[in-house]
């Protein structure tokens, strides 16, 4: 059985087969899945496809690359979509120093205090994504000792890491970690305790080797399961079960 903490399966990638590819979800153990907004739009197919399908559940906000949307409306749309059973958490927020064509960095950093506030108001945990801006990333999560959530796609040093879990968040974990060249994020799985860990696909992106390059999907990782658990010295079905375990505790999800 599998739990995917973090999906997008409202991507466009999808569109063509996207029944039948959440049919297949539901017949191959998947028991779970957080599809995570990184729109206002996003945020809506996410809570749409939570409300369709038993198996899903929405996480709503807006992405850093994405900043300049959280006008006032948009704010306003995301709480009302926050309080929504089936929606679990605030996400994705951030931070992204990656892109240069993204917004400032004083604007994403606005805005994913702005969506931190909310998370504390809600009580609600949040979903970060943080790509070269792991200083700034921690500095804002700091400022709100309230909220906790995870840093998905962790990509951050084992003393960030480290840091993360001291403030009481999980760290979630990609088919990065079945990439020949994936010696950090590796480094990283040695020391977070399992009961902070997540296993995510990101998908479409980040599909596990053997499937690198091609369009990622939640059967395939059984393969992050496989790596993990060797690495852990634990069998692949206890793994599987504490990671369900972690996002039932996290999202406070009760199968």
């Amino acid at each position: 059985m599998i739990f995917d903490s973090h999906a997008h399966y409202d991507d466009d990638s999808f569109n063509e087969d996207r029944e039948e590819v959440l049919k297949q979800l539901k017949e191959n153990g998947i028991i779970g899945v957080l599809n995570c907004g990184a729109s206002l739009e996003g945020a809506r197919a996410s809570l749409k496809l939570a409300m369709e399908n038993h198996i899903f559940y929405a996480a709503v906000g807006i992405h850093p690359e994405n900043a300049d949307e959280l006008t006032e409306d948009a704010y306003e749309e995301i709480k009302r979509m926050a309080i929504n059973s089936k929606v679990k958490a605030i996400g994705e927020i951030g931070l992204d120093y990656y892109w240069e064509e993204n917004p400032p960095k004083e604007v994403q950093k606005s805005v994913f205090r702005k969506q931190m506030e909310l998370a504390k108001e809600l009580n609600l945990p949040v979903i970060i994504h943080d790509r070269e801006a792991h200083k700034d990333t921690l500095d804002i999560i700091k400022e709100f000792p309230e909220v906790t959530g995870v840093l998905h796609c962790f990509s951050g040093s084992v003393e960030f890491a480290r840091e993360c879990l001291k403030l009481g968040y999980y760290i979630g974990f990609t088919g990065v970690v079945t990439f020949k060249n994936a010696k950090k994020v590796l480094e990283v799985v040695k020391e977070v305790p399992l009961d902070k860990l997540l296993v995510e696909t990101d998908c479409p992106y980040m599909a596990p080797t053997p499937f690198r390059g091609k369009r990622n999907r939640s059967e395939y990782i059984k393969y992050i399961l496989e790596k993990i658990s060797e690495m852990k010295g634990i069998p692949v079905d206890e793994l599987e079960n504490i990671t369900i375990d972690n996002a039932n505790n996290l999202l406070k999800i009760k199968f």
